[in-house]
């Protein structure tokens, strides 16, 4: 294996080591100050030198260069690769971390979801348990009605007093929960 490989590796080795650091929770070691996120982030230089050291030394080792002249061409493919994985990096790692998500769902988001008695709920004060899905995930709240509902009735929410509790009535049955 040539000299000029191992280094090569050694220095993909360090972008890998980087890469981990990042990874593992270098949020706080952003480069520079442009942007909410820095001017070089560190996905980016972990992208850079890993292109930078693997790329080197497959070129290396593809072109058989024993010769300044094919390790600086070598260098020079590697150098082109690791600009290209550094832009694609701090791509991909801002798109990942601007990424939009759905707003925490509230009791508010309670009102009028359909679900399931599962411990039956008693007339009056009395609080039982049903099963209503919010953002695509089962919910299990206490609930109260006016009349008593047997377990396996299904229901309609038709308040949200608490985060955890619920007014429902009965629904008619139509196959789902």
């Amino acid at each position: 294996m040539a000299t000029a490989t191992v280094v090569f590796l050694v220095i993909g080795g360090v972008g890998l080591a980087i890469l981990a650091f990042a990874l593992l929770g270098g949020e706080i070691a952003h480069l520079g100050s442009f942007g909410a996120d820095g001017l070089v982030s560190l996905e980016a230089v972990a992208g850079f030198l890993g292109a930078l050291g693997f790329a080197g030394a497959i070129t290396v080792e593809l072109l058989d260069a024993r010769t300044p002249g094919l390790i600086a061409a070598s260098a020079l493919v590697a150098l082109i690769a690791a600009f290209v994985a550094a832009w694609l990096a701090l791509r991909f790692s801002r798109a990942a971390r601007d990424m939009p998500t759905d707003a925490t769902p509230t009791r508010a988001h309670l009102v009028g979801t359909m679900g399931v008695v599962v411990t039956a709920v008693p007339a009056g004060g009395g609080y039982g348990e049903v099963r209503v899905r919010l953002g695509g995930q089962p919910v299990k709240l206490n609930a109260r009605a006016e009349q008593a509902l047997p377990a396996g009735t299904p229901i309609f929410v038709v308040e949200a007093p608490t985060d955890t509790s619920v007014v429902v009535e009965a629904t008619p049955h139509t196959g789902k929960a």
